[in-house]
């Protein structure tokens, strides 16, 4: 761990270092490798994630934003997972060879901004009046968000970009997912059971399956991080914050929940990912066995992988219902978490690079055209509202179902629940704090006791310990 610490702090040195120079226009902002740029242009480059299906949906954008700025060159490149993004770039910030816009989630640029290598965008956002390209002292104009593209934003997406303490925006959201309940809509119907729309709910759906199988497991929940943030956004108690002391998790409202949810684990009535080995779509598409569950908890953006295989004729076993994950209080404070790529721009000494960067980013991200048809391709959601009255996203949404088009079924339920999204905190160990309480979890859950008052005891040390790891982790 000391090696991983006295790394980050050579990492973060090496990026200090780099700015300082390109500051003083000792480096260039970005590689001329040859691939894809062209003379008497402004050449930017995009890194993602996207697979091929995603990738044809952008080649087919990217010639319209071109026409629209015919001095601009888009060049992309899709560099493994999310965790290559941002290693990658980390790597080539040191030697000032960084793209300029990539896919980021919230830790991502956090990270960057050790070093304040990511643009604040409020001004591109609020600018007014025209730009002078450099290239060729042409001027632009219409180039900041006007007040109906910010609205049309779906708001807890949008804010995510203000994550990091200091009040500026510094990404914008592309397309989203969320965590939903997938449940099997057959069996629910045959024991004359409604959906739980509250946790107090959900452990008497829990309780009455467990009695009609008793070889279930009644509910899977794919991700402990996201169960354990999800409860404090919720119940409104402390989980991080980007400013001050950073991990506030350890606090009796959450070691009481977890206490609770491990009373679920040893009724059976609950596995997790990390606990099953796998994700809990496997079981919740179980037909055959004895051991299998009636409801999921997993990502809006998976719903075709908690479809079960059709039967011999064609048909499926059963039709998968989707909802809101349950809450505390839906009416007062109904919370699901925001997750999902959104884009940055690189810091860079070339300000038409920069502008162009921005322009890009904006079109990505007010288009509605292209929200609709990169939504339909890749199952996240859309991150503006207007998408719902684009004719062919409309016409998805019209046939969602449980089964043939369960992608467009759970994008429905995402569209629904707008006014509930969440994110957390964004700062440099914010990752080790969502590692260490989804830990958290599994080690509670796996807790032996001989009293109440021992396993507080046990959960209150787990607690202490994961918060001790954090700040070990971030040398904080």
């Amino acid at each position: 761990m000391k090696k991983i610490l006295l790394a980050l702090l050579v990492l973060v040195t090496m990026l200090v270092n780099m700015l300082a120079m390109t500051g003083c226009g000792l480096l260039p902002g970005n590689k001329d490798d040859g691939n894809g740029e062209e003379e008497g242009k402004v050449n930017i480059t995009f890194y993602h994630t996207m697979g091929a299906n995603l990738r044809d949906v952008l080649d087919e954008y990217i010639p319209e934003f071109e026409a629209m700025y015919p001095n601009i060159n888009v060049i992309h490149e899709q560099v493994g997972g999310y965790d290559d993004v941002r290693d990658t770039i980390s790597t080539e910030l040191t030697v000032g060879e960084q793209p300029n816009i990539a896919y980021c989630y919230p830790d991502h640029v956090a990270l960057y901004n050790v070093a304040q290598a990511v643009v604040v965008l409020d001004d591109y956002i609020d600018f007014e009046g025209d730009y002078t390209w450099n290239l060729d002292g042409t001027t632009i104009s219409n180039i900041g968000l006007t007040q109906a593209q910010k609205d049309d934003f779906i708001q807890g997406y949008y804010e995510e970009g203000r994550q990091f303490g200091d009040g500026k925006m510094y990404t914008l959201p592309l397309s989203k997912s969320t965590e939903v309940l997938y449940y099997n809509k057959k069996v629910f119907a045959e024991n004359n059971l409604t959906p739980p729309t509250t946790w107090d709910e959900m452990e008497e759906v829990c309780r009455i399956l467990k009695e009609k199988y008793p070889d279930s497991i009644p509910l899977g929940y794919d991700s402990e991080a996201n169960w354990f943030i999800t409860m404090c956004e919720q119940l409104d108690t402390p989980y991080t914050s980007a400013t001050g002391e950073h991990f506030l998790f350890n606090n009796a409202e959450n070691r009481a929940f977890v206490k609770r949810f491990k009373g679920w684990f040893d009724k059976d009535y609950v596995t997790t990912q990390e606990i099953f080995g796998g994700y809990t779509s496997e079981i919740f598409k179980e037909t055959s066995k004895p051991q299998r569950s009636f409801m999921s908890i997993g990502s809006s953006a998976g719903a075709t992988h908690q479809r079960p295989a059709k039967l011999e004729d064609g048909s499926y076993p059963f039709e998968v219902g989707i909802t809101s994950i349950p809450q505390i209080d839906a009416a007062n404070n109904g919370k699901v978490i925001s997750q999902g790529p959104s884009l940055c721009i690189l810091e860079n000494t070339n300000r038409d690079e920069v502008m162009a960067s921005w322009l890009f980013m904006k079109f990505l991200t007010t288009n509605v055209a292209f929200q609709a048809d990169f939504g339909i391709a890749s199952g996240y959601v859309p991150v503006i509202k207007s998408v719902a009255q684009d004719a062919t996203y409309a016409d998805s949404l019209a046939k969602a179902n449980g089964t043939t088009n369960i992608a467009a079924l759970s994008a429905k339920v995402c569209l629904e629940q707008e006014a509930f999204y969440y994110t957390s905190p964004a700062f440099n160990g914010s990752s080790a704090a969502r590692d260490q309480v989804g830990s958290l979890i599994q080690k509670c859950f796996g807790l032996s006791y001989t009293s109440e008052a021992d396993l507080d005891a046990q959960i209150e040390a787990a607690f202490k310990a994961a918060v001790d790891e954090c700040k070990y982790q971030t040398g904080k």
